[in-house]
């Protein structure tokens, strides 16, 4: 069983930073890719940004030259910087791993950013 342990959410304001972290209960390498999902109420999870074994980083485009996802092998937790904050960008943030044909998700923290 795999565990992902999800902190760094919170209440900010726009224009704002946080840092989210996803520990894995097990070394990061065995998981063809990692991630953030968010689901926004009464929307659906969507992909935020997911980074390879290999190290390929790909995000959404809402997204894109805001977030940064980056993961520490050592600490087996992968990390994702969110800057310049918008209200849209509030939602439950999810960490997923993959490796398959296995998909596991952590429990979600959450982000609210106000106006």
């Amino acid at each position: 069983q795999v565990h992902l342990v999800e902190s760094g959410g919170g209440l900010v304001q726009a224009g704002g930073s946080l840092r989210l972290s996803c520990a894995a209960s097990r070394n990061i390498f065995s998981f063809n890719t990692m991630g953030w999902y968010r689901q926004a109420p009464g929307k659906q999870r969507v992909l935020v940004a997911a980074i390879s074994s290999g190290g390929s980083k790909n995000y959404a485009d809402s997204v894109k030259g805001r977030f940064t996802i980056s993961r520490d092998n050592g600490k087996n937790t992968v990390y994702l910087q969110m800057n310049s904050l918008k209200p849209e960008d509030t939602a439950a943030y999810y960490c997923h791993a993959g490796s398959r044909p296995y998909d596991y998700w952590g429990q979600g923290t959450q982000v609210t950013v106000s106006s």
